[in-house]
């Protein structure tokens, strides 16, 4: 078995139209996306329409519910312009989307935690705003009860791989479209990749392991900062044409 894995595309649909054309490159045919397909000041419209017309298997990301379960004056910053982007068939599409699924028997999807779609699995915030991998305990915790021998999570928009202890691999493909971001919970932390790349991974089943391949794609970032600009997001701004929000 072998297969793409996106997440995080957050209407960036320049970073996206990249990612599918590297996929395509690669021959690889099925794509899992993680989540948090559109919220943001960028384009999602274009993203939802290129991901509605993709043979994919999708889950829903935080970003994507807070777009179904509450009036735009409740949105956040990220949110509202989006939904003001989105029709009655986009959302009636995002809604039909399951939060978590099993993929061909052998690999759960979730975008953060299989209980909570708004805690990092992978990483830890600590108080002093450091962002680091979690201890393997608390990595192992949340993996309890699933039996798929690959577990696949996203929200952080940092890629990482992760063997647990009985051999299980879990892994975050990264973000499609946002390499950095700023937030407060549970502590004020920055999040950043460092490059201006669109990620994703590709996963592949061998003699019964998985292995994991991390892709960096370059795309016309420039245009996507310049987008944020007008929009009045400076940090996100500058996280797309640099990978750093500051």
């Amino acid at each position: 078995m072998r297969f793409a894995t996106i997440a995080d595309v957050h209407g960036n649909y320049l970073a996206l139209e990249a990612v599918l054309a590297d996929i395509r490159t690669l021959g690889i045919t099925d794509i899992v996306n993680l989540g948090d397909m559109l919220s943001g000041p960028l384009d999602a419209r274009r993203t939802i329409e290129i991901l509605m017309k993709l043979d994919a298997v999708h889950v829903l990301g935080n970003h994507d519910r807070y777009l179904l379960d509450r009036p735009p004056e409740k949105m956040g910053s990220w949110d509202r312009p989006a939904h003001a982007q989105l029709n009655a068939e986009h959302l009636d599409w995002l809604g039909a989307q399951p939060m978590t699924r099993v993929f061909r028997d052998q690999v759960f999807l979730c975008h953060a935690t299989p209980g909570n779609d708004e805690v990092y699995w992978l990483d830890t915030v600590h108080p002093d705003g450091t962002v680091a991998l979690s201890p393997l305990d608390r990595i192992e915790q949340f993996a309890e009860g699933i039996t798929q021998s690959l577990i696949l999570c996203a929200h952080t928009h940092l890629a990482r791989a992760v063997r647990l202890r009985d051999g299980r691999l879990v892994v975050n493909p990264g973000s499609v479209g946002s390499p950095g971001y700023r937030d407060v919970d549970p502590f004020p932390h920055l999040v950043e990749a460092g490059t201006p790349h669109a990620r994703y991974a590709i996963l592949e089943l061998t003699d019964g392991a998985w292995q994991v391949t991390f892709r960096h794609v370059g795309y016309d970032h420039e245009t996507m900062a310049a987008l944020a600009r007008r929009n009045d997001q400076p940090e996100l701004a500058n996280a797309l044409a640099t990978g750093w929000v500051k």
